[in-house]
C-alpha cells in the first residue's frame, strides 16, 4: 500500500503549487451575472445535460480559476467564446461564489461493464472504485482521493474541485482532453495530464461512472 499512496501525495503537492490566489467572491452579487449560464449549467448550477458540467458546490477557488482561464483563452471552450469578455476578475469571483453556494445534485452511477485491454468485460463500478481510491500502481495512476477526498467533495481552500455527483459524460470528456493534450490548464506541473495519459478508455469510463455516484 505504501507505493499506492506515494503518487497520491506527490499529486497533492504538485497541484497545490499549481493553484493561484483567488479573489473573494460575493454570491449575491454573482447571481444576476449567471443568467446567460443557466441554459447549459442550470439556474442553480445543476446541469440537466450530461455534456455540460454541474457547477453547484464545485469549489469557489477552482471555479474562479476556470473562469479566468476560459476568459484568457488558456482553457478553450468554444461554447463560451466571448461570454466572459466583459466580466472583471471580481465578477468572475462573484459568479464562482454564487455557484459554489448551491447544493450539488447527484447524477448517479450506472450498473455497467467495460472491456479492459485484456479483452475481458469487468464490472465498471468495481474498477472505478479501485481507480478512485487506490489508483493503478502498475501504470502509475495516482488515487483520486488524495486531492478530491474519499467522498469526492474536493478541497476548496487548495483549489481541488468537487467530483462527486458530476456527470459521467463530462468527466470522460475532461479526462480524455487531459490525456490527449487538448486541455492544458492544469499548471506547469501538468498533473492531470500526467495522470490521464496512463488511463485506458475503459478506465476512464469506469472511474467517471463511479464518480457520478459518489457523495
Amino acid at each position: 500500500m505504501k507505493n499506492v499512496f506515494k503518487p497520491a501525495l506527490l499529486l497533492m503537492g504538485a497541484l497545490s503549487m499549481a493553484q493561484g490566489a483567488a479573489a473573494q467572491g460575493d454570491a449575491a452579487a454573482g447571481e444576476p451575472l449567471t443568467a446567460v449560464c443557466a441554459a447549459c449549467h442550470g439556474a442553480d448550477g445543476n446541469s440537466l445535460a450530461p455534456i455540460y458540467p454541474s457547477l453547484a458546490g464545485l469549489g469557489e477557488k477552482y471555479l474562479t480559476k476556470q473562469l479566468q482561464d476560459i476568459k484568457s483563452g488558456e482553457r478553450a471552450i468554444p461554447e463560451m467564446t466571448g461570454l466572459l469578455a466583459n466580466m472583471s476578475d471580481q465578477d468572475l469571483a462573484n459568479v464562482a461564489a454564487f455557484y459554489d453556494s448551491k447544493p450539488a445534485a447527484l447524477t448517479g452511477a450506472k450498473e455497467m461493464t467495460v472491456r479492459v485491454n485484456s479483452g475481458a468485460d469487468v464490472d465498471a463500478l468495481r474498477l472505478g472504485e479501485q481507480l478512485y481510491r487506490y489508483g493503478n500502481p502498475e501504470s502509475g495512476v495516482a488515487a483520486c482521493t488524495g486531492c478530491h477526498s474519499p467522498t469526492g467533495q474536493g478541497n476548496d481552500p487548495a483549489g481541488y474541485p468537487r467530483l462527486g455527483g458530476q456527470h459521467a459524460d463530462y468527466v470522460v470528456k475532461q479526462l480524455e482532453s487531459f490525456r490527449d493534450g487538448v486541455r492544458v490548464n492544469d499548471g506547469n506541473e501538468q498533473t492531470m495530464r500526467g495522470v490521464a495519459k496512463h488511463l485506458s478508455n475503459a478506465e476512464i469510463q469506469a472511474v467517471a461512472n463511479y464518480i457520478a455516484g459518489l457523495n
